[in-house]
């Protein structure tokens, strides 16, 4: 069966092409009822209703094959945006997550929807499954005649659509604006924790890595940046001070001695990644007490952390166990039972734990950058490059 934009376009060769054998039709009438509404319905997600105009001539011409071709084209182009989102590249530049999604069969899943009258079915597995996109979808149902709440909460439906359908059986989820990191496990919240993120000059980056274990009492190596704003110059002025801050010249840069006023404080992950981004503990816990937690370089600095890396560790190391080691004062690494994802996220509406969402303070202007259907000028088809 032919598929793709290329044949819709013979539909307008139809007349010299009438003698060619006909294709036998493999979309009943009721498959076409279906897709129809599921096109109609795509506003409830905060998607553009696309033009059933292709998919309407084919019927009128009444050629079988060429309503298999329109009908193929219009459910794969919508069910690539159920499934990836119809923002331009421009939107997701900052988002640095790959999404794995990209490499489902859609055209195989389809067919085998069709074969087994499951088209329904297809559809609705394509949505993010998250329980968080769950509480979106409804906010924004709710939020009928409120358009800028509605405008918000539709672009992080979209953001949802960048990230895997399935992030794990266990995960961490950092939302910069929510300043929170969440720990989910078999679907279930498992425990948050509050951060502290990057300032909008140095801003905290959306990527994703794995945490593979976690470093009690570690060495800082001080980013040449840092050395330049500060500590260099401490270093010069006050080489008695920057020596009981535990700064130390080695292996040709400075580094911080482990120890409770380490810039890391008594924690921090492995978690590889090429911004040097890590999630650690921090001396300047005061700082937890704000409001809005933009202080940072751009690294993750955690409350808790103690707390949370016991967490991470469980069945590894018991509390008391960790507690000892960071009692030592000794740089010591423990590596988790196996890996765990980390998504680094930019949300500005989530769930509120009770049936609701928050709306947070866009704190990197990034929400203008995403279009949505229905809440700017120029119509209601949002770009689909997917």
């Amino acid at each position: 069966m032919m598929r793709g934009w290329a044949a819709i376009a013979a539909l307008f060769l139809w007349p010299a092409m009438a003698s060619a054998q006909p294709v036998a039709s493999v979309w009943s009438h009721s498959d076409i009822t279906v897709l129809k509404r599921w096109v109609a319905a795509a506003p409830l997600d905060a998607l553009p209703e696309l033009s059933m105009d292709s998919l309407d001539q084919a019927i009128a011409i009444s050629e079988p094959g060429y309503v298999d071709t329109a009908a193929d084209a219009l459910a794969l182009r919508l069910a690539r945006m159920h499934l990836l989102g119809s923002s331009s590249p421009s939107a997701r530049a900052r988002w640095r997550i790959p999404d794995s999604d990209k490499a489902m069969d859609l055209d195989t899943m389809l067919t085998k929807a069709l074969e087994s009258g499951t088209l329904d079915t297809f559809f609705a597995l394509l949505r993010p499954s998250h329980a968080e996109y769950s509480a979106l979808r409804k906010a924004f149902a709710e939020a009928e005649g409120d358009e800028e709440r509605r405008a918000t909460i539709a672009r992080n439906m979209e953001r949802w659509r960048w990230l895997p359908r399935s992030l794990g059986e266990e995960y961490v989820l950092v939302i910069i604006p929510a300043f929170e990191a969440r720990l989910w496990r078999d679907d279930e919240l498992a425990g948050t924790w509050p951060v502290i993120v990057g300032k909008t000059s140095t801003q905290t980056p959306v990527f994703s890595t794995e945490i593979e274990g976690v470093i009690f009492n570690p060495w800082w190596n001080i980013p040449a940046s840092i050395v330049r704003e500060s500590v260099g110059g401490l270093v010069r002025r006050n080489p008695s001070l920057a020596r009981a801050r535990g700064y130390v010249w080695s292996g040709g840069r400075y580094r911080q001695k482990p120890g409770p006023n380490n810039a890391l404080g008594q924690m921090k992950l492995v978690m590889p990644n090429p911004y040097s981004v890590y999630m650690h503990d921090t001396p300047g816990k005061h700082r937890f007490a704000e409001e809005v937690r933009t202080f940072s370089h751009g690294c993750i600095r955690t409350g808790d952390a103690i707390g949370y890396a016991a967490t991470l560790l469980e069945g590894v190391k018991t509390r008391e166990e960790i507690d000892a080691i960071v009692a030592s004062n000794k740089n010591t690494q423990v590596d988790l039972a196996k890996p765990i994802p980390l998504y680094v996220t930019y949300f500005t509406a989530v769930s509120d734990g009770e049936g609701g969402v928050r709306v947070l303070d866009d704190v990197y202007n990034r929400d203008g950058r995403i279009r949505v259907a229905g809440f700017v000028p120029g119509g209601t088809e949002c770009s689909a490059d997917v």
